[in-house]
């Protein structure tokens, strides 16, 4: 990406580090995050940022081998933003004192969560936009804080328990906060970003169409005229990332697509479809409903059905790979958040909070070097990437799925009559969001068709038939969610609609459960 201008994130081991490229992605302007052990004075020579960012980190600078940058990131002439740890760095460095808090051993008064910033001194630009009723709403998340500020630094902002909320040394372009700006808990923190890339220069040029000739690139340089495959669940995940490797080298790609007899009404036809007849990407239907019914009747632990779907998969598509001659690469359609929680994301110092079951095992057991395309993207940027790429809106927009498909939807043994219910049920259901305009408010919506049967009265007969539950969650990444306000006129509606079409359901009921303490699936 260097025909863009840059701007460096140098990551002290945040949690959130990447929420801040995020905030800059979406001012469409070109960012690197890369840990603090890696920005040497040769690495930023060669980078050549147009700005720097500080990120937070769990560490404390009153400790003698605490994370740093070099001394030499303050000599590049460019604006510097310093964010919670980030700023206690700048103001030891630059000749401030930052007193520990107690977590660190300190008499400091520590602080989590909502505070209020208010307005001191002159007015700054990059706070332009704030304080227009008087106070900021603001997120605290620091153990130690700044005591004494740095020669040439002054205070802009205060809180209750943060005096040097908001600091900046105008003259050099050096600002420097206490709280989290790039959390959805600071409201108006993007302004600050956005204030912060305009008075360094950007032009905001970096787009998707930008990064998808940047993927392509590094691509084609990766495979080399090697063969790659991929396995296609029809989510949008791995079909952005098909087709974008699609596009870099041809039909060097074969997609595997396991048909596990779990999916969605029509799906597997429509994914078919897509991809032989639309893109005339080389594909292998791996029709494969019998073994994996077969192997899941009789199971109703959720665990247990979980472990045997996965087994099967990584069975099923090994058998097809092997099939794929001269095959050295895996893509998969891996994004960031499946990594977040795993690993750090760029090598440096974060906390691993817990492992997660997307990452790690397929590559290892086949002895393949893995292509993921879309390892540093959100959600919002892969649908993004998927319509710059031509795919079509109503697919791109699709509700996330998951990897046990209708398994995790039908709680307790899995029958073929179940699943054949779920799938018209859940059809009327998304057909009832589509119609009532709703179907883009809603992050998640689905059926679950639930293991026990209930007496109905139908017309002027006794039924005996399934209940089922419907779902819908509204979230912003899925970590947790809240459930849609339907109105009743709209539940009626629907669950007359599902118990007059669909032959063995005769009770609808709606999961108002939040998450957590539930999840979003119901096993």
């Amino acid at each position: 990406m260097t025909q863009h201008d840059r701007l460096l994130i140098i990551d002290f081991g945040s949690q959130v580090t990447q929420l801040i490229a995020r905030r800059l992605r979406e001012l469409n302007v070109y960012c690197e995050i890369h840990p603090y052990q890696n920005v040497t004075d040769a690495f930023l020579s060669e980078f050549a940022p147009k700005a720097v960012i500080f990120s937070g980190g769990p560490d404390t600078v009153t400790r003698k081998d605490a994370p740093r940058p070099p001394a030499s990131v303050y000599d590049l002439g460019v604006p510097v933003l310093g964010i919670c740890y980030g700023q206690q760095v700048m103001m030891q460095q630059l000749g401030g004192q930052v007193e520990g808090g107690k977590i660190s051993g300190g008499g400091g008064t520590a602080e989590f969560g909502r505070a209020f910033v208010t307005p001191a001194g002159q007015p700054l630009d990059i706070l332009k936009g704030w304080f227009s009723e008087g106070r900021e709403q603001v997120w605290m998340s620091h153990g130690d804080h700044v005591s004494r500020l740095a020669p040439g630094f002054e205070v802009f902002g205060t809180s209750p328990n943060a005096p040097f909320a908001i600091t900046a040394d105008t003259s050099r372009n050096f600002y420097a906060v206490q709280f989290h700006p790039e959390v959805h808990h600071t409201p108006n923190g993007k302004t600050i970003y956005e204030n912060f890339v305009r008075l360094a220069g950007f032009t905001g040029d970096w787009t998707m169409g930008a990064y998808r000739e940047d993927a392509i690139a590094k691509i084609r340089e990766q495979v080399g005229d090697k063969k790659v495959i991929c396995g296609l669940s029809g989510g949008v995940d791995s079909s952005v990332a098909a087709v974008l490797i699609h596009e870099a080298i041809g039909d060097q790609l074969t997609c595997v697509f396991v048909d596990h007899g779990l999916l969605r009404l029509n799906e597997a036809d429509e994914v078919v479809s897509m991809f032989r007849d639309h893109y005339n990407i080389p594909l292998i239907h791996a029709d494969e409903k019998d073994l994996f019914l077969g192997e899941l009747d009789g199971q109703s632990d959720p665990e247990t059905k979980r472990k045997i779907i996965g087994r099967l998969f990584i069975d099923v598509f090994q058998k097809h790979a092997n099939a794929i001659e001269g095959a050295e690469f895996l893509a998969q359609g891996t994004l960031y958040p499946d990594v977040i929680e795993s690993v750090s994301f760029s090598g440096g110092p974060s906390v691993t909070i817990k492992s997660h079951h997307n990452v790690g095992g397929l590559p290892e057991k086949m002895g393949l070097k893995l292509v993921e395309p879309l390892r540093e993207l959100f959600k919002d940027e892969v649908r993004a990437l998927g319509r710059e790429l031509g795919l079509p809106d109503h697919f791109i927009g699709r509700h996330p799925f998951p990897g046990p498909g209708l398994a995790i939807r039908c709680p307790g043994e899995i029958t073929r009559e179940k699943l054949e219910i779920l799938r018209k049920a859940d059809a009327v259901y998304i057909d009832q969001i589509r119609k009532h305009g709703l179907y883009d408010d809603i992050w998640q919506a689905f059926v679950a068709i639930l293991p026990v049967r209930t007496v109905g009265v139908m017309g002027d007969g006794r039924t005996y038939d399934y209940a089922c539950a419907l779902r819908a969650v509204t979230s912003v990444d899925g970590m947790t969610a809240d459930y849609f306000p339907f109105s009743h006129e709209f539940l009626g509606e629907t669950a007359t609609r599902i118990i007059n079409e669909v032959q063995g359901i005769n009770r609808v009921t709606y999961d108002i459960t939040s998450k957590p303490p539930g999840t979003i699936e119901w096993e």
